[in-house]
């Protein structure tokens, strides 16, 4: 069995404020998660927090490229020493976010190792990039093309290692059916399922197929990020862009645990989620149970 180290990433760079002078509230989500005594539930080690940069937008205005970058950046190359120390010994690091560019951690410490997967459970592709639209601000719905090579090279191009992930090594589960990213992911041949295809062919059937896809000799193994607004507002309300048409809990849980199950997958990230719209702990209850659920036959 491997030894679980959950580890706290409680960054908010990636998000804009939700109101004016105000921050995004998911830097809060480890905190939410402990309370439902996720280290204790899953058996895990401690593998304590990785203290980010304040939220400072300062002078940023649109067109000014991604706001936080520099803060983005240096969190990234931090959070990438802790994980990887953490793959090279062998563990499995369960990283608690933070908005979605934590993500960028993960991604970069892979790069340094070897070569790496990366399957994206997540509501949107998170493909925002300057080839394809004006609004290039937010990290956290940029992340996975930040990851393959596509922005600014403070983000994009850290310790010379552009891109942190190969196209060809990257699987988008769980968009949106309308998601408009799919045409152009479709393009550069990065496979994508979305809800309905998901529930067409069967969450476990799928992400059996994924991982098998995935057992490349060329691949050292994959990771996977889990952003919570995969799943449908009706249960999960407490992301800052809830978007009906998601994953039910009885579809995500099958779907997580095949993926983590597999002996490739070297680590798991969890973010999005945001403690202050969630005021009765109901979200984050369920969140964590599926957390914990996809442990429970690896």
């Amino acid at each position: 069995m491997r030894n679980i180290v959950v580890l706290d990433a409680p960054s908010n760079l990636g998000l804009r404020p939700p109101a004016p002078g105000t921050v995004p509230g998911c830097y809060k989500l480890a905190g939410a998660l402990r309370e439902q005594r996720i280290v204790q539930r899953l058996g895990a080690s401690e593998g304590g927090v990785v203290v980010p940069p304040r939220y400072d937008r300062g002078a940023w205005q649109e067109g000014d490229g991604v706001f936080n970058a520099a803060a983005i950046a240096r969190y990234t190359r931090t959070l990438a020493d802790r994980v990887e120390r953490h793959v090279r010994a062998g563990d499995f690091p369960l990283v608690l976010g933070g908005d979605c560019s934590i993500q960028l951690g993960a991604s970069l410490a892979l790069r340094r190792i070897g070569r790496y997967g990366l399957v994206s459970v997540d509501g949107s592709a998170d493909f925002r990039h300057a080839g394809n639209g004006d609004g290039i601000g937010a990290a956290a719905g940029e992340e996975l093309a930040i990851a393959t090579g596509r922005g600014q090279d403070d983000l994009a191009g850290l310790e010379g290692l552009r891109p942190y992930l190969r196209d060809e090594d990257v699987r988008v589960l769980g968009i949106r059916d309308y998601d408009e990213d799919r045409t152009e992911l479709a393009e550069l041949k990065i496979p994508v399922a979305t809800v309905g295809e998901i529930r067409e062919q069967g969450a476990a059937a799928l992400a059996g197929g994924i991982v098998r896809s995935l057992k490349s000799p060329e691949l050292d193994g994959y990771w996977v990020h889990l952003d919570a607004d995969v799943l449908d507002p009706s249960v999960m309300p407490a992301v800052d862009s809830p978007d009906d048409g998601g994953l039910l809990p009885g579809e995500l849980g099958p779907l997580l645990r095949t993926l983590v199950a597999s002996p490739r997958c070297v680590g798991l990230n969890v973010t999005v989620y945001d403690p202050d719209l969630d005021p009765d702990g109901t979200a984050g209850a369920l969140l964590t149970d599926l957390v914990v659920a996809a442990f429970a036959e690896v």
